[in-house]
């Protein structure tokens, strides 16, 4: 049979009824997706990428002017009111932004320039918080708003919401990938919305390419001291999963503690940030160092390279907590990066491990314990380090996730299926649980 009639005979055949309407649909979404991601992608890029060049600037004001830090209680004060003036006194930031996928709470447009200045006062007057946070909320403010435009029904509002926030993470840290699948896996532990994989993806890698476009480079670092995955290496490697498990555990603690302590003493918005920004100048006075201001990602890169005072990872558990329950906004992603790295840098030698690569996978560790996002960590340990000991990385950002328990830095994060044994338990994080 010639190729032309085998053409006309597969062109003749009777397609079901049921495939072409399967086909239409699919492609009709494919397409829709595509276009949304492409303008999330294009959008979130540049507000990341203005956002991420505006952190910059606070960062090298702040080490131009050191006493910056002393209108920290002022700034504190500044963002209170913002937040009371725009009628968002009660907005929970991330936490709101989780919700809204897995509930459909509506996310206001308005949280993105609150958000965006706030974490800029923050970093420029010297409080203790990351970024990541706050670009998740920008991203799902942003795109949730965008959906709402687009008159989208609930559930591909969920969808957008995810887009932003991985084009949001992905502008300012440049790591598309696990970008994608942080916002897919973040908000159910055990279930990923893989309905969203396509426009997630796409949006996260355009706002990457943005950001390149603005000069922005993809946040990355050198490690040495990568063990081969032997026999020899192995106790060392689970050891190490252990403790930042552990560590993961106590930090979101912490975190809780931090606000508990606020709550004894006053639960006046106004008292409580002028109040934490005094305590943050005593503390940072007390150290001697500005390197628990900020994000740190200075110390981050020395813990890399092998250099990291013992007690680091302790002080900046306690500055993150103490600024960030005060009522200033960021976020406790980098932080997390922060005490990992720290930690890592120093136990890894005791267990016979390179301080470098310890600082690394305590790291990813950490942060897998803390978001409860495993497949996020390894990708992130992939991107950030060019695959360097991923490995032995895996093994020990698995082992931080299940030994981390079930806290976490997002009390609205649902745990649907337990980290020990196939079986749905549907609770939330830091709730007490019976496995």
């Amino acid at each position: 049979m010639s190729v032309e009639t085998q053409v006309n005979f597969m062109s003749k055949l009777p397609v079901p009824e049921h495939i072409r309407h399967a086909l239409k649909n699919n492609s009709i979404a494919l397409v829709k997706w595509l276009m949304l991601g492409i303008l999330i992608g294009l959008t979130m890029g540049v507000i990341g990428s203005l956002f991420h060049l505006s952190l910059e600037w606070a960062g090298e004001m702040r080490a131009a002017y050191p006493w910056l830090l002393y209108l920290l209680p002022l700034g504190g004060l500044a963002i209170v009111g913002a937040y009371r003036l725009t009628g968002m006194s009660d907005d929970r930031g991330t936490e709101m932004v989780l919700s809204s996928i897995r509930s459909g709470e509506r996310l206001h447009l308005r949280t993105a320039p609150l958000i965006f200045c706030s974490t800029v006062v923050t970093h420029l007057l010297g409080g203790s918080a990351g970024r990541e946070g706050a670009a998740l909320q920008l991203g799902g403010s942003v795109s949730s708003a965008i959906g709402r435009f687009f008159h989208l029904d609930e559930r591909d509002e969920r969808i957008m919401t995810m887009c932003g926030m991985a084009a949001g993470f992905s502008a300012l840290f440049g790591t598309p990938i696990s970008a994608a699948i942080f916002a897919m896996e973040v908000e159910s532990v055990g279930v990923m919305y893989y309905a969203a994989i396509v426009p997630c993806l796409l949006a996260s890698l355009l706002a990457q390419r943005v950001a390149l476009f603005f000069g922005i480079a993809p946040t990355g670092f050198l490690v040495t001291g990568a063990p081969e995955l032997d026999a020899e290496a192995m106790i060392p490697v689970i050891l190490m999963g252990i403790l930042c498990g552990i560590l993961a555990n106590l930090f979101c603690r912490v975190l809780r503690l931090g606000g508990k302590l606020y709550d004894k003493i006053t639960k006046n918005p106004w008292l409580r940030a002028a109040l934490g920004g005094g305590i943050i100048i005593v503390l940072t006075l007390l150290s001697g160092t500005r390197d628990y201001n900020g994000a740190g990602m200075e110390v981050i890169r020395g813990a890399l390279a092998g250099q990291a005072v013992p007690y680091a990872f302790v002080l900046k558990m306690i500055f993150t907590a103490l600024t960030l329950n005060a009522g200033f906004k960021g976020g406790e992603i980098v932080p997390s990066f922060f005490v990992g790295a720290t930690f890592g840098c120093v136990a890894a030698p005791l267990l016979g491990l390179s301080p470098s690569f310890g600082g690394a996978v305590a790291m990813i560790a950490v942060f897998c314990g803390v978001t409860n996002a495993p497949m996020t960590s390894i990708l992130l340990g992939y991107e950030l380090f060019i695959g360097v000991g991923i490995e032995p990385m895996a093994l020990i950002a698995a082992i931080s996730y299940m030994t981390s328990g079930y806290h976490s830095l997002y009390h609205e994060q649902k745990i649907l299926y337990s980290k020990i044994r196939p079986k749905f338990i549907n609770t939330f994080s830091g709730d007490e649980t019976e496995e």
